[in-house]
Parts: C-alpha cells; structure tokens; sequence
C-alpha cells in the first residue's frame, strides 16, 4: 500500500534541460505525459514545471539554485523539489522523501495550492470544505487511495449511518476548523489509509479518533495523539488538564453494526468490541487508561438499543456514545470516569 503524498528532495543542480531529459522524458515514455507551466506561480527564486499523465496522474517538480532554508538535516545549495501520484523518474528513487510541514514553507505552500486546486477540479462540492480538504490532502491526492479516500466523504458521509454527505463531512469540518490536530496532519490524515480497495471499517475507525479528539478539545482538555507506553504500545490520546498539566490517557475504539460483524445484535457488538480491545492492547497496559466506545457507526435504531441497555463493558472507566453529525453527542459512562465531559456528552439517562 503507497504512503500519503510526500515531497522528494533531490540535491544538486538542475536546469530546464535536465528537466526535460530526466523527469519529462521518462514520463512520457511510459505514461504519456503533457508538461507545461504550473497553474500558481512557482516559490521565490525557483523554477517549476507541472507533469499531467494521459492515466490522470501528475507530478511537481520545482527547483533552485539557492535552497536556503532547507528541511531539518539537509544542507543547502542547489535542490530539485518533486511531489506526484505518479511513478517517480529513475533519477529521483535514492532521494530522501518529506512531509509537507517539513518541505520549505515557500514550496509546501505552492504544490499545495496547485493540489487544492486540481482536487477542486476534480470533486467540486468538497470546496465547501476547506478544512477537510487541506487536513486529508496528502491522502486524497495519494496514489493508490485519492479515490477510495474521497469517495468516504462523497459517498458514505464519512462513515455516518443515517447521514447526508454534508452532515457527515460538515462534522469533520467542524472537528479540524479549531487546529487542535494540525501539527499532526500527517500521523492522523494517514489514518485514513491509502489502498485503493475501500476499507470503511479501518476509515470510520479513524474518524472516531477524531471525533475523540474533539470531545477532549470542547471538554477544555489539550490534545496529544499517538502517546508511547512502556508496553511498547500507543495509547490514542493524552488528555491534558489546562489548569494543572495532568494527563490521563484515552484509547478509542468504534464497533461495527451488526450488518457487518457476526454478533446478531448491537449490545453484543458493543461488548464484543470492548473484550476484543481489552484482551489485546489494553491488556499490556496496567490501567490508567479511559476507553472511549464511539457508536457512531451504528445506525439510530441500533444505538436505540445500547442506550436502553447502557451495557456494562469489559473495561472501567469507559465512556460510551454515539456522535450524531447533524446534532448533538449522547452516551454513558462506567466507572470512575476522570475526565469531566459535562456539556460535551449528553448523558443518554
């Protein structure tokens, strides 16, 4: 499976000649490629050309002679920087790949806008969208999963049962609009997977990470995702207290409806799910960890039935809810929960 979109950073020289023999001409041996000027004007100080493939793939390729601020643990000088969902060039394999926040401002800036724009071209509506088009941008414009990535949103209101397209997606728009997760665009928009065979399971469970993410945020708690254990896991979340800078760790997991699993019915898919987690990754852990349940892949009428039940899980404290994108979140607590969630989760009784 490809990665999300990163830039390749080939030192050295280049010119509009090397350009053309060992980037354009490669291309357009074995894809057909039609190169031209990019749509936005290039960073300060460098070139740029913009590769479109007769498969519908493209490739950015900018360069200079003066590569003067480059990423951590480069040196400067001369540099050729090459971002595509394309095969890369021969001459480009050995060279060092970063993200977008690593790249030079200046040039992330520029391909990033020239991505904002082709995706826009491509799937109009999502332009209502602004956050969710940046923050997944290196998934939506990936080789192998800028279809199944965007067809999530278009197509099945990122993972939201019952739910319009704009529902769903308004949802993660307005859980990435405060920035809370920006500095770990790349860990957390790679979540989302980059096959080209659809896997709604492993993308919903991913949106539940950020619905988490935001329940914490409007609990006035600070943010920190993917937190190393000494059991050589990764616990989700750190939830940090503003006033007194402590911690208390968060796992998520969101079961699937019965449609999908073999639990005939969605209290046993509840319990099934928590056991599943609790046997496994939280096993290791000797406690100290709040388990968000998210039911937010359930349809209403199932969800219906685990908050008349308000099963007990295999694990304390635990929240368990659902997230209505068009509304508001509703669940209940087990145990000693030690995060106050007052206002954020409606409690279901």
């Amino acid at each position: 499976m490809a990665q999300p979109l990163r830039f390749r950073r080939s030192p050295g020289r280049w010119t509009a000649d090397r350009v053309r023999s060992q980037i354009e001409r490669p291309l357009d041996e074995n894809l057909g490629a039609t190169a031209g000027d990019p749509w936005f004007a290039p960073p300060p100080d460098h070139e740029a050309r913009r590769f479109d493939m007769d498969d519908g793939s493209f490739a950015l390729f900018c360069w200079t002679d003066d590569d003067a601020d480059p990423p951590a643990g480069a040196d400067g000088g001369p540099a050729g920087y090459w971002l595509g969902n394309t095969e890369t060039p021969s001459e480009l394999w050995r060279t060092e790949k970063y993200g977008f926040d690593e790249a030079p401002y200046p040039v992330s800036r520029w391909a990033q806008r020239e991505l904002l724009a082709g995706l826009h071209d491509d799937e109009p509506w999502l332009a209502d969208y602004p956050h969710v088009s940046w923050y997944f941008l290196p998934v939506f414009c990936s080789k192998d999963g800028a279809e199944t990535s965007r067809a999530f949103f278009r197509d099945h209101a990122a993972g939201f049962p019952d739910a319009t397209r704009e529902a769903g997606t308004g949802f993660v728009e307005e859980t990435l609009r405060p920035g809370v997760l920006d500095d770990y665009r790349e860990t957390m928009a790679g979540k989302l997977g980059t096959s080209a065979s659809p896997d709604l399971v492993r993308m919903s469970a991913a949106i539940a990470e950020f619905t988490a993410a935001r329940i914490l945020t409007e609990a006035g708690y600070g943010v920190t995702p993917e937190i190393e254990v000494t059991t050589g896991h990764s616990i989700d979340f750190r939830a940090t207290e503003p006033d007194t800078g402590t911690g208390h760790l968060v796992e998520v997991t969101r079961p699937q409806p019965t449609a999908g699993r073999s639990a005939n019915d969605p209290v046993a898919a509840v319990r099934d799910t928590v056991e599943t987690k609790t046997s496994g990754q939280l096993a290791a852990h000797a406690g100290g960890v709040t388990l968000f349940v998210d039911c937010s892949s359930f349809p209403a009428e199932e969800w219906a039935a685990v908050r008349a039940a308000e099963p007990a899980v295999r694990h304390k404290p635990a929240v368990v809810y659902r997230a209505d994108p068009g509304g508001s979140i509703a669940g209940y607590r087990k145990g000693s929960v030690p995060l106050d969630l007052t206002g954020v989760v409606d409690p279901v009784s």
